[in-house]
């Protein structure tokens, strides 16, 4: 898959100063620097310098969310592995034959989750193959186990949605008229549509029976 400029693009375009400056330079490959310098020269702003970090496969770039939701002490000072790891969950990963550079799918995974203040490691896995001495390896994108549902639904709307609704354009396209009078989306996806009302009042409820306003 090859890096969406126009959608990177877009991504900084809607971010504070503070949250595009928060963004280290180094940690992204070339397209996308070239498209932060040009957000940062439009702005006017003068770019932080890149602050030094580990180029090998634990580098990464952890952002802290509001206090109230996570437990700062956990929290590293410095460039170190988050102190959460034990409790993470994988959300995004993306294999690479030769696993010395981050792949920038999962760079741009993690630049997401960031930017929706979503607590995040990138690191690398070295995975064995079972018939072979050879060893595979996959960046993966980890965030604490409580953010799981949101990272992932962050991950939804702002990469794979826009994937999805590409390709369900192209199959209407192909539709006769007949045909396409069929996939009413509510129809379509039944399936969706019962699940939303099915979490809304599940969350509604439970609310209820803590006696939580909503």
């Amino acid at each position: 898959m090859q890096l969406d400029t126009e959608f990177l693009r877009s991504h900084y375009a809607s971010l504070s100063d503070g949250e595009l400056l928060s963004l280290d330079r180094a940690d992204l490959v070339e397209a996308a620097q070239r498209i932060f310098d040009e957000e940062v020269e439009r702005r006017q702003l003068s770019s932080r310098p890149a602050s030094r970090r580990p180029s090998g496969p634990n580098a990464s770039r952890p952002m802290r969310p509001p206090a109230e939701e996570v437990d700062l002490d956990q929290q590293p000072d410095d460039d170190s592995a988050p102190g959460w790891l034990e409790d993470a969950a994988e959300v995004y990963s993306r294999y690479e034959a030769v696993g010395t550079t981050p792949a920038p799918e999962a760079v741009h995974a993690r630049d997401v989750l960031e930017a929706a203040e979503i607590p995040c490691h990138l690191e690398l896995y070295e995975e064995p193959q079972e018939d072979s001495a050879e060893m595979r390896f996959r960046w993966r994108v980890l965030v604490p186990g409580k953010f799981t549902h949101r990272a992932a639904s962050v991950l939804d709307r702002d990469i794979f949605n826009e994937e999805f609704e590409a390709g369900w354009r192209t199959h209407l396209e192909m539709l006769s008229d007949s045909d396409l009078r069929l996939m009413e989306p509510e129809f379509a996806f039944c399936g969706l549509y019962d699940r939303i009302e099915r979490v809304n009042r599940a969350y509604d409820e439970e609310l209820e029976r803590r006696r939580l306003k909503p």
